[in-house]
């Protein structure tokens, strides 16, 4: 038999019984005919652990050996956590829309994600604008399952600001992330969190699932079609796909609180610069101003008096791990000293530092070689191309996504989806961008879940067929052609 205890067993044990029940702490204790307060889910009657095994070892562990001053990986079996038809890594924007697609589309989707939520550098990074989803003009180019987003966070209190045409929104995360929870159960997508895809699952040139490791253990999923929506191509270059290593700006985004609360002096207020003065009397260029502590600020976001900042940080290789860790100390130490020299301006005192993202700012390391990237020749052009699968936006002018930039060049079984998709390196700045990963995800969900169905490869997907689909879920593939 088993031992178990719950809060009030707790409570006894301490002494601290009547104490909680004047407290109000445990539901148990409310008085005879008076309705028990709403519980969260789990709550209901207290904290409660059970012993699930009093003496174990992890099932199916194969620990590394040092063999001759090498480390050496045993071969063993892994348990197979599920089976499914599309199988997604990665629930950021790419890998989320991807699902939603593939799920309306009629396959069987799971989708695996290495954090506690969906969102990716949209949420978890606090990466909150959304911008490339227009072109010159306020055109909106950016439609589907990405626009489906937008509507429905306009619907949440708080969800989103500035939700008009021809302007970049700015989304609330936590309220981004409810909504993604609400889409992916709808569409009744299998969802595992807190496991992070470290292999893939190959026979011959055909990529048959994943591996994941999380608290559990190494575990694989096996599926019919694979998506790498990781951002970092981290399930294609396993699998043995040729990739662009590139390098980019890693920053960290935070946000401040208190907006509303400050007091900056006004213009008029402000006291006359001396050495400034007299420089000019004497000819000499005027001293520099003083750096406008606003500007270090940030943007306005749904939360009333908190402003997401963005940071650009230096160029470096977002794979090298050491790399990463230098980043990450060094941009929260940045992020704290900085905003303490501007509560020292008068007026900024009550400033505060509401977070930092939890979610460090890689913005592009791998980049699939496939058989046709995004290009800025097609862009250029205007001209159509015969597998568009979507229009990205940012630039002055609508730049065209063939679905060929979501394959590899030989592996099969396999797409990718967001930022890793094949794109040239002088269009990638734009290819990452929220709303364009939208647009490659759900083109990628959906050729998959065709290609389930249809029995082939994802590479031998009718075009017309899924650009058909694609068009029935609001996707814009461009103009209709005059006739």
């Amino acid at each position: 038999m088993t031992w178990q205890m719950n809060r009030r067993d707790w409570l006894r044990i301490m002494g601290a019984s009547a104490a909680a029940a004047g407290a109000g702490l445990d539901p148990a204790f409310a008085p005879a005919g008076q309705p028990e307060p709403l519980a969260s889910p789990g709550e209901g009657g207290g904290f409660q652990s059970h012993t699930v095994a009093p003496r174990t070892t992890m099932a199916n562990r194969g620990p590394c050996a040092l063999v001759d001053g090498k480390v050496i990986q045993p071969q063993r079996e892994l348990p197979i956590l599920h089976t499914t038809d599309v199988l997604v890594v990665g629930g950021g924007p790419a890998g989320v829309a991807a699902a939603v697609a593939a799920r309306r589309t009629g396959a069987k989707v799971a989708l695996v994600e290495r954090y506690g939520h969906f969102g990716g550098l949209w949420t978890g990074g606090l990466v909150l604008l959304i911008t490339g989803h227009i072109v010159k003009g306020g055109k909106q180019v950016c439609q589907g399952i990405g626009e489906e987003m937008m509507r429905r966070l306009e619907k949440l209190d708080g969800g989103i600001i500035n939700r008009r045409p021809g302007v970049d929104p700015t989304v609330d995360a936590e309220a981004a992330k409810y909504m993604m929870v609400e889409m992916v159960e709808e569409a009744e997508v299998k969802v595992f969190l807190h496991c992070w895809g470290v292999d893939a699952i190959v026979n011959g040139n055909e990529v048959l699932g994943a591996v994941f490791e999380s608290k559990a253990g190494k575990q694989a999923v096996l599926a019919k079609v694979v998506i790498d929506a990781t951002g970092d191509g981290d399930i294609f270059a396993a699998a043995g796909a040729e990739f662009e290593h590139r390098t980019h700006n890693i920053g960290l985004v935070s946000r401040v609180g208190n907006l509303d609360r400050i007091s900056p002096p006004k213009p008029a207020e402000a006291q006359p610069n001396p050495q400034a003065a007299a420089g000019s009397a004497q000819g000499k260029p005027p001293a520099p101003k003083a750096p406008d502590p606003l500007r270090r600020l940030g943007k306005a976001t749904p939360a009333p008096g908190v402003n997401w900042v963005n940071m650009r940080g230096p160029e470096v290789d977002g794979l090298d791990v050491e790399t990463l860790t230098r980043m990450e100390m060094n941009h929260r130490k940045f992020i704290w000293q900085n905003l303490q020299k501007t509560r020292a301006n008068p007026g900024f005192e009550k400033l505060y530092l509401v977070e930092t993202a939890p979610q460090l700012g890689v913005r592009i390391t791998r980049v699939l070689l496939t058989p046709k990237p995004v290009s800025h020749a097609d862009m250029e052009s205007g001209d159509p191309l015969p597998d568009v699968i979507g229009y990205g936006g940012g630039t002055s002018k609508a730049w065209p996504i063939p679905y060929r930039a979501l394959l590899p060049e030989k592996l099969d079984q396999l797409l990718a989806a967001g930022r890793c998709v094949g794109a040239e390196i002088r269009m990638a700045d734009v290819v990452r961008l929220i709303p364009n990963c939208f647009v490659t995800g759900h083109a990628a969900g959906a050729a998959a879940a065709i290609a389930v169905q249809d029995g082939c490869r994802p590479r031998d997907v009718e075009i017309a067929k899924l650009q058909k689909v694609l068009r029935e879920q609001e996707a814009y593939l461009g103009e209709p052609a005059a006739g």
